[in-house]
């Protein structure tokens, strides 16, 4: 078994209805209990927020608390030092994740801070890139 922490940041709230062409239909809660059902017995632990500092306190309240953190930080990804140094003093495991392929999109996109302290990235599979990163944690916990 194992703990790990999903973290969502700016406007992933509205997974479902926000630019359905880009992050589809489906909600992040009803993807979650998928998910949960899926890898059971591990707990998967989820907080979305919309304030970086929100983000960057469950970081630091993650050392020795979860196996891995799973982190989509929206558009913090592109802008955010703050969670880039919150994830560097963890000794924590973190996956960047995005729904889309940050890297066919806009210029703005394509600079993610979070990627030189995350020990890997996924984007582009959808709400699937969640998924790989769970299975990707899964093996390093073995």
């Amino acid at each position: 078994m194992g703990k790990i922490l999903i973290l969502n940041g700016v406007n992933l709230n509205l997974l479902g209805k926000r630019e359905a062409s880009i992050y589809g239909l489906v909600s992040f809660d009803d993807f979650l209990e998928t998910l949960r059902k899926q890898y059971q017995p591990m707990v998967i632990d989820y907080l979305q927020s919309n304030e970086e500092f929100v983000l960057v306190e469950q970081i630091q309240l993650s050392e020795n608390q979860y196996n891995g953190i799973i982190i989509n930080a929206g558009a913090y990804t592109h802008t955010s030092i703050a969670i880039c140094d919150a994830i560097r003093s963890v000794s924590t495991p973190v996956i960047e994740v995005h729904i889309s392929n940050i890297f066919a999109r806009e210029a703005y996109r394509k600079k993610s801070y979070l990627s030189e302290v995350c020990i890997g990235s996924i984007c582009g599979f959808g709400l699937n890139s969640y998924r790989l990163a769970v299975e990707s944690l899964k093996l390093m916990m073995g």
